[in-house]
């Protein structure tokens, strides 16, 4: 029989009460006569203003290609669409969050706090944010017992990011090339490039090098109550990958939803370019009295009938493997917990030499949809949690994402203090094997080596091109009805 949940929430008292779940309304500046006032601009928001507007049309210069008449009114377009744009961040960055425990009224900071954390709010979600990496530190939701349990991993001050020394790319945007590169070389044009061999003892490069994206400061260019916006420029040469790219990478969070967009363009040389979210999951919060892991986690993945073959050290072999109905990797057919088949043979050495679990590329395909639009054709995983209740829905006009089930966790992450069960000897404080998932919607791993794939066109960018984009909705909601 299934113990009751702690009674009291990990955030302490009067957490998850008032207007919305989380505890906050919106107050905003009388430009929308609908809303309530609030004072006008201060010095500080007239220059966040100017400088939003600069770094928009900066970047709407850098998309524009100057080859023809079109391109020239689509680049003036662009630009009086960025001012616009920038224009109505200036009533939410003015925006103040009201309290309901004593009516106390609070302006949104555009500074972090004291951990060094930026937080955004919807009436269902808060989440917080860090320029190392761009990374995701915490997502609160309340539970269906309306407990708001934090279900992303992470460290509980900004500057316990760069000292780690396992460094498990916690929330971060890894880049410029997520994933492994086989060799740690590729080809651009018949030129051979030789880049940073971080993994498996100099055998291969993963998530962009020793000091990639997810190791670097990105900067703060906007922040407003619902959303926040990083750059990052990347020089040419870094980590021995060609040309600058300079990048934006946005998050929103709306009612249930955390959308996030990322852009990148390469400024002065052709160049790949592959990013993702490398956010680690347990929709428990960790604070599941029954089980510290996230093997009782339901997964289903329609689309994913096929993933990429890889070899003992996870680099692509070049084939496609059809994940057959009834095996350890079939999630397509139906929903089915993460550690169903944890005790078959068949998952041993599934996620590489003497790994037993999951760390593999699960193609997307949506071939039988013909034209679509990913934000309306169906989630392509769903993730939910008996326990808690919680469900995620991720969307997302990736063509693959990597799923792994935190196989190589032993117990050296501390959870932190919004996770977890406290003075519990049975649940110690840490994150054990397979105590989250990680779902990175991204494209087909390594697929610059393999141009049989046809990933080129998604994978190479130049300047005066097309920029890369991925995007992303995940969808929260409560389902009291999922099976244990």
């Amino acid at each position: 029989m299934r113990k009751s949940p702690r009674a009291s929430s990990p955030m302490g008292e009067g957490e998850g009460t008032g207007t919305g779940a989380l505890g906050y309304k919106l107050r905003l500046h009388p430009i929308f006569p609908s809303l309530r006032p609030c004072r006008p601009p201060s010095r500080h928001h007239r220059r966040l203003f100017w400088s939003t507007v600069f770094c928009a049309a900066v970047l709407c210069f850098l998309l524009w290609s100057p080859t023809t008449t079109a391109n020239t009114y689509t680049m003036r377009s662009s630009l009086l669409s960025a001012a616009a744009g920038a224009a109505l961040l200036l009533p939410a960055a003015t925006a103040q969050f009201v309290g309901s425990p004593g009516g106390n009224t609070s302006t949104v900071k555009t500074s972090p706090d004291e951990d060094g954390k930026y937080w955004i709010f919807s009436d269902h979600i808060k989440a917080a944010f860090i320029p190392y990496g761009a990374s995701i530190s915490n997502l609160l939701i309340n539970d269906k017992y309306g407990v708001p349990r934090d279900i992303v991993g992470g460290f509980d001050n900004a500057s316990y990011y760069s000292i780690d020394t396992q460094h498990p790319h916690f929330g971060g945007v890894p880049g410029r090339y997520a994933n492994r590169i086989k060799n740690s070389t590729f080809e651009i044009d018949g030129e051979k490039f030789k880049i940073d061999a971080n993994d498996n003892n100099g055998l291969d490069t993963l998530h962009g090098g020793s000091d990639g994206w997810d190791w670097r400061n990105f900067t703060v260019v906007s922040h407003t109550n619902s959303s926040i916006t990083f750059s990052f420029t990347d020089p040419d040469g870094k980590e021995g990958f060609p040309g600058e790219v300079v990048s934006l990478i946005t998050y929103t969070v709306k009612d249930w939803n955390w959308d996030f967009k990322m852009i990148a363009v390469p400024t002065t040389k052709k160049t790949p370019i592959m990013l993702s979210s490398h956010t680690y999951w347990n929709l428990d919060g960790f604070a599941n009295n029954e089980t510290s892991t996230a093997l009782n986690h339901t997964l289903h993945m329609p689309y994913n009938g096929q993933r990429v073959a890889v070899d003992n050290i996870l680099i692509p072999t070049g084939e496609i493997l059809a994940n057959e109905k009834g095996s350890v990797n079939d999630f397509w057919s139906a929903p089915k917990q993460i550690g169903a088949d944890l005790g078959k043979k068949e998952l041993e050495n599934n996620c590489g030499f003497n790994c037993t679990g999951y760390d593999n590329c699960w193609i997307v395909n949506r071939n039988d949809l013909g034209s679509y639009n990913w934000r309306n054709e169906g989630y392509v995983a769903r993730l939910q949690s008996a326990w808690s209740g919680i469900q995620l829905d991720v969307y997302t006009d990736q063509d693959a994402f990597q799923m792994y089930s935190c196989n190589q966790q032993d117990g050296s992450m501390a959870l932190k203090k919004t996770q977890g069960l406290f003075d519990n000897k049975d649940f110690p404080r840490i994150i054990p094997k397979y105590g989250c998932l990680v779902l990175e919607v991204q494209d087909w791993i390594d697929g610059i080596n393999n141009p049989s794939w046809g990933r080129g066109k998604k994978q190479i960018f130049e300047p005066g091109g097309d920029p890369y984009v991925l995007q992303a909705s995940y969808r929260f909601s409560i389902n009291s009805t999922v099976s244990a």
